[in-house]
């Protein structure tokens, strides 16, 4: 069943908003420490959305840079005023941009077909034993 469109959110202090016109093309679980690090949990639950339908609808996120696992750099997007963290694979020439499923309005519509990184997984993190597994990047 299709998602309604537009998805929205935001951080915790309401300074930033988005929308999102189109529907997600992946949802998983990113378990890198860099995501690790970034969520202060297991993983980053991450939301693809086509960057044609994507518009900040309020507010400046401030951005960080990190080298990438997959070359280059992996741009995450947060609110300068709480800190929240709203967005990943922040990047021009990329057709998505990754969104932080936890800044959802209505973060019940994630649904993860995968994990990525597990190689990199907590002992103590209990994975969804149904879902596939890869230890990088998922294949495409």
């Amino acid at each position: 069943m299709p998602l309604p469109t537009p998805i929205t959110g935001g951080c915790a202090c309401g300074a930033i908003r988005y929308e999102c016109t189109e529907a997600p093309m992946e949802m998983f679980c990113c378990h890198c420490r860099e995501c690790q690090r970034a969520s202060g949990g297991p993983y980053s639950p991450a939301t693809l959305f086509p960057i044609t339908g994507f518009k900040i609808t309020q507010g400046t996120p401030k951005y960080h840079d990190r080298p990438s696992d997959g070359g280059g750099q992996h741009t995450r997007g947060f609110c300068p005023d709480c800190g929240s963290r709203l967005f990943g694979a922040v990047n021009p020439t990329f057709p998505f941009i990754g969104v932080v499923a936890s800044s959802l309005d209505d973060p019940s519509i994630f649904k993860p077909a995968y994990h990525i990184f597990t190689a990199d997984a907590q002992p103590w993190d209990l994975m969804d034993p149904a879902l596939p597994k890869h230890e990088g990047y998922a294949p495409m």
